[in-house]
């Protein structure tokens, strides 16, 4: 609940998050809004101020660290898949492509693509069959997907995520794992390039 309102925007970074309040207001007692709060403050999205819990506020060291991270370790997993994955588990991940891109041409709201862009890199990940490499990405998954939706912003955002997942399938298909690794780190560069420069142009604003 806490989570989804962070990504929806109704919580703002920096903001207060009040667990009496939110108790009241949906009418529960306050041990489930306390133990929402400890996981995400675990996973990153909540953080410590004295006695105050607030939301997380990206910052572009932040953003640059978790990117960095993403691709020294699903550079590897794309490399573990393609030589590992079943043609099976391949045509898999190939519907996520076309079940995205039908999503783009019906117009479905951003959630939903967004959803299934996670879930191309998470199938990715569990084809790796390795839990070791799995946890590492898991233990990040909180402010993954908290940037992954700021990211999603433009015209032709959906379209230029998809051919990018594209190119990087296309390898994974050809069982070429150093390409579709190559393709991978291209991939995450480009989302942290337009993430920090919404992050810049955010500021200008301020």
């Amino acid at each position: 609940m806490i989570r989804q309102m962070i990504f929806d925007g109704k919580f703002q970074p920096g903001e207060h998050i009040n667990e009496t309040q939110l108790a009241k207001e949906y009418n529960v007692s306050k041990s489930p809004i306390r133990e929402a709060v400890r996981i995400l403050e675990k996973e990153g999205l909540l953080v410590a101020d004295k006695s105050k819990m607030l939301v997380y506020k990206p910052t572009i060291t932040d953003v640059e660290e978790i990117y960095y991270c993403r691709m020294a370790l699903e550079s590897f997993a794309v490399n573990l898949t393609t030589k590992l994955a079943t043609d099976d588990e391949l045509s898999k991940i190939e519907a996520i492509l076309a079940e995205t891109e039908a999503a783009i041409n019906k117009k479905i709201e951003a959630n939903s693509i967004i959803f299934l862009n996670e879930q191309f890199h998470q199938l990715i990940l569990t084809y790796t069959k390795n839990n070791r490499l799995q946890k590492q990405v898991y233990d990040l998954k909180g402010l993954i997907n908290y940037y992954r939706i700021l990211n999603f912003q433009g015209n032709e955002r959906a379209v230029e995520i998809l051919e990018q997942h594209r190119r990087i399938f296309y390898y994974m298909k050809e069982r070429d794992e150093t390409k579709a690794s190559a393709e991978m780190v291209n991939h995450l560069e480009r989302d942290l390039k337009h993430l920090l420069q919404i992050m810049m142009d955010s500021t200008r604003k301020l």
